[in-house]
């Protein structure tokens, strides 16, 4: 259906793809236009809220459009537009309890204890036993707290033969003990993706098991993701369903595996057009396709996504896209503006992407390490609800650098149990975790901001996300704040120190 409405006097509108949120918010004089039914990358939700108390909401994807000075909406399926009060708060809270309401089901709060740590930057597609037990050594001996360690991809043989590759760990269960013991948890990577070749796949299409998403004229779908052509999975189908997680529950119950990062599985992987040889004989659509990948990893305490459509109002974690190792583009000033978007659309466990990025093709062609940058990517992330490295900084920063970034560790552990207890809160309530100043302090001119933060309502964040910068601009709301050497600010805009080794940041005086 097409629907179409002017804008309040003074509206602006947040939502969408959290993969966007240096486009927000939408007002009526912004050039905005994102087609969500085939570009769902990220975090999605067919639903946008506004200043002025409204929302829009649809079961499906659409189309979203400020065209004349109208918000139009193009779409398969019903949209409309509700009033849910007078306030941007309002219009999430009301949209939440009537769409998306929350269940209060707890997350481990190993997530948000300490930093976490990904092989993928440091190893790319070559983990081995012996560089991932040396990686977590490193962790310890150069003062980070040890916490989840992903062993990202490469771990395996095959895609979709969910078994160490014995060449390069040939005692996982003995590497996973030693790890505990060192005091970290362990997660694996897959996909829902299976190479269509070789004696395990055959094996499974000669035993006549009914796995894999099938073609009109029965054949295995062979369909194209970022590493060439494979089967794929429909985790709404029992068979495929128990297929994974038979192997996956091995990996849990003979090797001690405590969960895995869910890659892949976005709608486009599951769109009709991208099957190579026919038409999916399934008639669920894309989106019921992603929402079934998504729904079977809740199974799983320790887990972690990154494209979904509808999974607000989960508890799930939610990881960023991977950012580049810059300052503008698709880099550090990305951060806050899609973590804000992604607790305004319904998903408040946010895991930024990893420090100083995650966009491995950045780390190809041997580019000097911008050691600015990192350091400021690391308090970045420090008082969001996660943070993640990957890129050893003990090896790739100076000594003082590699300090900074230690401490920026340290904050995030420090301000843990403050972290834990919005998440615990945000279960049940499902507001966001950290939110724009327009959130808390409606009506007061703040919507345009987003280079600042509210981690939950007494902490102001304001990362500096420009290079050469030691002070910045920070907009303080009402009442008083005190910095962390005791400056207390006031209610107003005022300059503040932010050098090198410094991430400026309030708590409210109460």
């Amino acid at each position: 259906m097409n629907f179409a409405f002017d804008f309040l006097e003074n509206e602006v509108w947040w939502g969408g793809s959290s993969n966007y949120g240096t486009q927000m918010p939408i007002g009526k004089d912004i050039n905005y236009c994102q087609d969500f039914r085939i570009d769902a990358s990220n975090q999605t939700m067919p639903f946008f809220a506004s200043n002025k108390g409204r929302y829009i909401w649809s079961e499906y994807a659409f189309k979203a459009e400020v065209k004349d000075g109208k918000f139009c909406f193009d779409g398969e399926d019903d949209i409309a537009i509700y009033d849910g009060g007078s306030t941007l708060k309002e219009a999430y809270q009301a949209a939440s309890k009537a769409h998306f309401p929350f269940t209060g089901k707890q997350l481990p709060e190993v997530f948000f204890k300490t930093a976490q740590y990904n092989t993928w930057i440091e190893m790319l597609y070559n983990p081995c036993q012996e560089k991932v037990l040396k990686y977590a050594e490193d962790i310890i001996a150069n003062g980070f707290e040890p916490g989840i360690l992903i062993i990202d991809e490469g771990w395996h043989g095959r895609y979709g033969n969910w078994e160490f590759d014995h060449d390069k760990f040939p005692d996982p269960k003995g590497m996973i003990d030693k790890l505990h013991k060192m005091g970290f948890s362990v997660m694996l990577w897959v996909v829902p993706y299976v190479c269509a070749d070789g004696e395990f796949f055959i094996r499974k299409i000669l035993n006549g098991e009914d796995v894999f998403m099938r073609t009109e004229n029965g054949d295995v779908a062979i369909i194209k993701w970022w590493n060439g052509y494979s089967a794929i999975l429909n985790l709404a189908h029992e068979g495929d369903k128990e297929f994974l997680d038979k192997q996956l529950q091995h990996l849990v119950n003979d090797y001690g595996v405590d969960g895995f990062k869910f890659d892949g599985g976005d709608i486009a992987s599951y769109e009709p057009g991208n099957v190579i040889n026919g038409k999916f004989a399934c008639d669920m659509s894309a989106a019921e396709l992603n929402i079934a990948w998504n729904e079977f990893g809740e199974r799983y305490a320790f887990h972690e996504y990154k494209d979904t459509f509808k999974g607000g109002g989960k508890s799930v974690i939610q990881r960023l896209r991977d950012k580049f190792p810059t300052w503008d583009g698709e880099g550090i000033n990305t951060l806050i503006p899609d973590t804000i978007l992604q607790g305004l659309i319904g998903h408040p466990f946010v895991c930024p992407d990893m420090i100083y990025g995650g966009d491995w093709g950045a780390f190809m062609n041997g580019n000097k390490i911008d050691e600015e940058l990192f350091i400021r990517s690391a308090q970045c992330s420090a008082l969001l609800p996660m943070m993640q490295f990957s890129l050893s900084p003990w090896r790739v920063l100076s000594k003082e650098a590699l300090e900074i970034v230690t401490e920026a560790a340290q904050l995030h552990k420090k301000l843990s149990p403050e972290i834990i207890k919005l998440v615990k809160a945000s279960t049940v309530s499902g507001d966001p975790i950290v939110r724009n100043l327009e959130y808390n302090y409606p009506n007061c001119g703040y919507e345009n901001i987003s280079d600042q933060f509210l981690l939950g309502e007494d902490i102001l964040v304001a990362p500096v996300v420009e290079k050469g910068v030691t002070e910045r601009t920070v907009v303080f709301p009402d009442g008083k704040w005190s910095s962390e050497d005791g400056t207390v600010y006031e209610k107003g805009t005022h300059t503040v120190p932010a050098p090198i080794n410094i991430l400026p940041y309030f708590r409210k005086v109460k």
